[in-house]
Protein backbone atom coordinates (compact mmCIF):
# COMPACT_ATOMS: atom_id res chain seq x y z
CA UNK A 1 0.00 0.00 0.00
CA UNK A 2 1.23 3.56 -0.56
CA UNK A 3 1.21 6.48 2.25
CA UNK A 4 -2.23 7.64 0.58
CA UNK A 5 -3.95 4.40 0.56
CA UNK A 6 -2.84 3.81 4.25
CA UNK A 7 -4.47 6.74 5.53
CA UNK A 8 -7.50 6.49 3.19
CA UNK A 9 -7.69 2.86 4.84
CA UNK A 10 -7.21 4.50 8.72
CA UNK A 11 -9.43 7.94 8.32
CA UNK A 12 -12.36 5.22 6.79
CA UNK A 13 -12.26 2.35 9.52
CA UNK A 14 -12.03 5.21 11.97
CA UNK A 15 -15.22 6.93 10.31
CA UNK A 16 -16.80 3.60 10.29
CA UNK A 17 -16.15 3.12 14.64
CA UNK A 18 -18.89 5.25 15.86
CA UNK A 19 -21.89 5.28 12.54
CA UNK A 20 -20.17 8.57 11.75
CA UNK A 21 -20.26 10.34 14.93
CA UNK A 22 -16.73 11.55 14.72
CA UNK A 23 -17.22 12.86 10.59
CA UNK A 24 -19.90 14.96 12.34
CA UNK A 25 -17.83 16.37 15.37
CA UNK A 26 -15.04 17.15 12.93
CA UNK A 27 -17.39 18.99 10.38
CA UNK A 28 -16.51 16.42 7.42
CA UNK A 29 -18.82 16.42 4.38
CA UNK A 30 -21.26 13.36 4.56
CA UNK A 31 -20.98 11.17 1.30
CA UNK A 32 -23.14 8.58 -0.22
CA UNK A 33 -24.38 5.52 2.24
CA UNK A 34 -23.20 6.81 5.45
CA UNK A 35 -20.02 8.10 4.75
CA UNK A 36 -17.80 10.82 4.20
CA UNK A 37 -16.10 12.80 1.65
CA UNK A 38 -12.47 12.61 1.94
CA UNK A 39 -10.61 15.18 0.80
CA UNK A 40 -7.70 14.10 -1.86
CA UNK A 41 -4.94 16.18 -0.66
CA UNK A 42 -2.40 15.23 1.63
CA UNK A 43 -2.35 17.85 4.35
CA UNK A 44 -5.89 17.74 4.86
CA UNK A 45 -5.71 13.66 4.88
CA UNK A 46 -3.26 13.80 7.47
CA UNK A 47 -4.84 16.53 9.65
CA UNK A 48 -8.31 14.36 9.69
CA UNK A 49 -6.49 11.41 10.63
CA UNK A 50 -4.74 12.88 13.56
CA UNK A 51 -7.87 14.34 14.59
CA UNK A 52 -9.58 11.14 14.67
CA UNK A 53 -6.58 9.71 16.40
CA UNK A 54 -7.26 12.84 19.06
CA UNK A 55 -10.63 12.12 19.80
CA UNK A 56 -11.06 8.48 19.60
CA UNK A 57 -11.29 7.11 23.30
CA UNK A 58 -9.40 3.87 24.73
CA UNK A 59 -11.07 0.88 23.11
CA UNK A 60 -9.56 -2.43 21.16
CA UNK A 61 -9.70 -2.30 17.43
CA UNK A 62 -8.37 -4.86 14.51
CA UNK A 63 -4.78 -6.00 14.38
CA UNK A 64 -5.13 -5.07 10.42
CA UNK A 65 -5.70 -1.32 11.68
CA UNK A 66 -2.75 -1.33 14.20
CA UNK A 67 -0.50 -3.09 11.47
CA UNK A 68 -1.57 -0.48 8.82
CA UNK A 69 -1.46 2.40 10.98
CA UNK A 70 1.97 1.33 12.28
CA UNK A 71 3.28 1.03 8.57
CA UNK A 72 1.99 4.79 7.87
CA UNK A 73 3.33 6.19 11.29
CA UNK A 74 7.13 4.54 10.75
CA UNK A 75 7.46 6.24 7.54
CA UNK A 76 5.94 9.52 8.50
CA UNK A 77 8.65 9.26 11.48
CA UNK A 78 11.32 8.63 9.15
CA UNK A 79 9.94 11.59 6.74
CA UNK A 80 9.85 13.40 9.48
CA UNK A 81 13.58 13.21 10.17
CA UNK A 82 15.24 10.76 13.63
CA UNK A 83 17.97 12.88 15.55
CA UNK A 84 19.92 9.83 17.62
CA UNK A 85 21.38 10.96 20.73
CA UNK A 86 24.54 9.78 19.41
CA UNK A 87 24.92 12.19 17.48
CA UNK A 88 25.06 14.78 20.27
CA UNK A 89 27.23 16.58 22.12
CA UNK A 90 27.06 17.00 25.87
CA UNK A 91 26.98 20.15 27.53
CA UNK A 92 30.46 21.42 28.87
CA UNK A 93 29.07 21.88 32.31
CA UNK A 94 28.20 18.16 32.88
CA UNK A 95 28.91 15.39 30.65
CA UNK A 96 26.07 13.68 31.39
CA UNK A 97 23.73 16.64 30.60
CA UNK A 98 22.43 17.43 26.75
CA UNK A 99 20.82 20.50 25.92
CA UNK A 100 18.96 19.99 22.11
CA UNK A 101 16.42 21.89 20.64
CA UNK A 102 13.49 20.24 18.20
CA UNK A 103 10.47 17.70 18.26
CA UNK A 104 11.09 15.31 21.30
CA UNK A 105 9.09 12.73 18.91
CA UNK A 106 11.94 12.69 16.80
CA UNK A 107 14.40 11.69 19.22
CA UNK A 108 15.75 8.57 20.05
CA UNK A 109 16.50 8.03 22.73
CA UNK A 110 15.51 5.15 25.50
CA UNK A 111 12.98 7.18 27.04
CA UNK A 112 11.21 10.48 26.55
CA UNK A 113 8.92 12.11 29.01
CA UNK A 114 5.26 13.52 28.18
CA UNK A 115 4.05 16.54 30.38
CA UNK A 116 0.76 14.49 31.08
CA UNK A 117 -2.68 15.59 32.66
CA UNK A 118 -4.00 13.43 35.76
CA UNK A 119 -6.18 11.19 33.76
CA UNK A 120 -3.16 10.20 31.92
CA UNK A 121 -5.01 9.21 28.24
CA UNK A 122 -3.62 12.05 26.29
CA UNK A 123 -4.92 15.59 24.67
CA UNK A 124 -8.20 14.53 23.24
CA UNK A 125 -8.42 17.92 21.55
CA UNK A 126 -8.22 17.45 17.51
CA UNK A 127 -4.99 18.70 16.55
CA UNK A 128 -3.70 20.78 19.31
CA UNK A 129 -0.21 21.75 19.68
CA UNK A 130 0.39 20.27 23.10
CA UNK A 131 3.58 17.79 23.97
CA UNK A 132 0.77 15.21 25.09
CA UNK A 133 -0.95 15.43 21.71
CA UNK A 134 1.96 15.07 19.46
CA UNK A 135 3.31 12.17 21.71
CA UNK A 136 -0.07 10.26 21.34
CA UNK A 137 -0.41 11.00 17.77
CA UNK A 138 2.96 9.87 16.39
CA UNK A 139 3.23 6.82 18.64
CA UNK A 140 -0.66 5.60 17.34
CA UNK A 141 -3.25 4.79 19.44
CA UNK A 142 -1.68 1.70 21.07
CA UNK A 143 -0.04 4.55 23.62
CA UNK A 144 -3.51 5.43 24.89
CA UNK A 145 -4.79 2.03 25.23
CA UNK A 146 -1.16 1.39 27.43
CA UNK A 147 -2.04 4.27 29.45
CA UNK A 148 -5.74 3.26 30.07
CA UNK A 149 -5.05 -0.46 31.25
CA UNK A 150 -2.48 1.09 33.77
CA UNK A 151 -5.11 3.75 34.98
CA UNK A 152 -7.69 1.06 35.02
CA UNK A 153 -5.35 -0.95 37.39
CA UNK A 154 -4.63 2.20 39.48
CA UNK A 155 -8.22 2.80 39.70
CA UNK A 156 -7.55 6.98 40.30
CA UNK A 157 -6.04 9.61 38.53
CA UNK A 158 -2.12 9.65 38.54
CA UNK A 159 -0.90 12.24 41.15
CA UNK A 160 1.47 15.18 40.41
CA UNK A 161 5.39 14.41 40.25
CA UNK A 162 4.87 10.55 40.30
CA UNK A 163 5.67 8.76 36.55
CA UNK A 164 4.20 6.24 34.39
CA UNK A 165 6.40 4.01 32.05
CA UNK A 166 5.04 2.68 29.15
CA UNK A 167 6.65 1.42 25.51
CA UNK A 168 6.82 4.46 23.24
CA UNK A 169 5.27 2.34 20.31
CA UNK A 170 6.38 3.76 16.82
CA UNK A 171 8.29 6.75 18.40
CA UNK A 172 11.97 6.01 17.58
CA UNK A 173 12.65 5.99 21.21
CA UNK A 174 11.62 2.94 23.69
CA UNK A 175 9.58 4.24 26.10
CA UNK A 176 7.55 6.78 27.16
CA UNK A 177 7.67 8.54 30.52
CA UNK A 178 4.12 10.28 31.68
CA UNK A 179 4.47 12.70 34.17
CA UNK A 180 1.88 15.36 35.55
CA UNK A 181 3.67 18.44 36.91
CA UNK A 182 2.09 20.94 39.44
CA UNK A 183 -0.47 23.57 37.87
CA UNK A 184 0.00 27.39 38.41
CA UNK A 185 -2.95 29.10 39.09
CA UNK A 186 -1.81 32.32 41.18
CA UNK A 187 2.26 32.07 42.31
CA UNK A 188 4.48 29.42 43.03
CA UNK A 189 4.95 27.98 46.48
CA UNK A 190 7.36 25.44 48.42
CA UNK A 191 5.15 22.80 47.20
CA UNK A 192 4.92 23.02 43.45
CA UNK A 193 8.45 23.34 43.51
CA UNK A 194 8.80 19.88 45.17
CA UNK A 195 6.61 18.94 43.13
CA UNK A 196 8.24 19.81 40.05
CA UNK A 197 11.53 18.62 41.20
CA UNK A 198 9.69 15.23 41.97
CA UNK A 199 8.72 14.93 38.20
CA UNK A 200 12.43 14.83 37.03
CA UNK A 201 13.19 13.16 40.23
CA UNK A 202 10.71 9.99 39.81
CA UNK A 203 11.76 10.10 36.04
CA UNK A 204 15.22 9.29 37.07
CA UNK A 205 14.39 6.76 39.27
CA UNK A 206 11.87 5.10 37.21
CA UNK A 207 15.12 5.18 34.28
CA UNK A 208 17.52 3.38 36.51
CA UNK A 209 15.08 0.78 37.73
CA UNK A 210 14.47 -0.31 33.49
CA UNK A 211 18.33 0.08 33.56
CA UNK A 212 17.73 2.94 30.84
CA UNK A 213 21.09 4.96 29.64
CA UNK A 214 19.31 8.20 28.16
CA UNK A 215 16.32 10.20 29.15
CA UNK A 216 14.77 13.05 27.18
CA UNK A 217 13.15 15.68 29.54
CA UNK A 218 10.61 18.21 28.15
CA UNK A 219 9.85 21.62 29.89
CA UNK A 220 7.54 20.09 32.11
CA UNK A 221 4.56 22.40 33.62
CA UNK A 222 5.83 25.31 31.50
CA UNK A 223 2.77 25.38 28.82
CA UNK A 224 -0.57 25.07 30.27
CA UNK A 225 0.03 24.58 33.62
CA UNK A 226 1.66 28.07 33.57
CA UNK A 227 4.68 27.46 35.50
CA UNK A 228 7.12 30.38 34.78
CA UNK A 229 10.11 28.73 32.62
CA UNK A 230 13.36 30.49 34.35
CA UNK A 231 12.27 29.00 37.45
CA UNK A 232 11.05 25.77 36.16
CA UNK A 233 14.20 25.40 34.16
CA UNK A 234 16.45 25.97 37.18
CA UNK A 235 14.61 23.24 39.33
CA UNK A 236 15.00 21.20 36.35
CA UNK A 237 18.78 21.27 35.99
CA UNK A 238 19.49 21.84 39.87
CA UNK A 239 17.53 18.44 40.07
CA UNK A 240 19.08 16.43 38.17
CA UNK A 241 22.59 17.77 38.40
CA UNK A 242 21.66 16.84 42.17
CA UNK A 243 19.86 12.95 41.37
CA UNK A 244 22.90 12.26 39.08
CA UNK A 245 25.91 13.17 41.76
CA UNK A 246 24.42 11.26 44.45
CA UNK A 247 23.41 8.06 41.99
CA UNK A 248 26.93 7.59 40.65
CA UNK A 249 26.11 3.67 39.50
CA UNK A 250 22.51 4.59 37.87
CA UNK A 251 22.60 3.18 34.91
CA UNK A 252 21.35 6.54 33.55
CA UNK A 253 24.58 8.11 31.80
CA UNK A 254 22.63 10.65 29.32
CA UNK A 255 19.86 13.58 30.38
CA UNK A 256 18.41 15.60 27.95
CA UNK A 257 17.38 19.17 28.41
CA UNK A 258 14.55 19.06 24.71
CA UNK A 259 13.66 22.38 24.48
CA UNK A 260 11.18 23.91 21.68
CA UNK A 261 10.85 27.43 21.56
CA UNK A 262 14.00 29.88 21.58
CA UNK A 263 12.93 31.33 24.83
CA UNK A 264 13.37 28.46 26.58
CA UNK A 265 16.79 27.62 24.43
CA UNK A 266 17.95 30.79 25.92
CA UNK A 267 17.21 29.96 29.38
CA UNK A 268 18.77 26.43 28.98
CA UNK A 269 21.90 27.74 27.51
CA UNK A 270 22.47 30.54 30.46
CA UNK A 271 22.17 27.76 32.43
CA UNK A 272 24.16 24.92 31.02
CA UNK A 273 26.72 26.48 28.86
Amino acid sequence: MTQKERRTYLITELLKEDKGSAGFKLGLVPGNEGGFVIPDDEKSQRDILRALMNIRGPYSISEDFLRIQDEYLQQVNKERGITDIADLSPTERNPKLYLWQGDITTLKVDAIVNAANSALLGCFAPLHICIDNCIHTYAGIQLRLACNELMQKQGHEEGTGLCKITPAFNLPSRYVFHTVGPIIYTSVGPREKILLANCYKNCLETASQNQLESVAFCCISTGVFRFPQDLAAQIAVETVEMWLSENPDSSVKKVVFNVFGNKDLEIYQGLLL
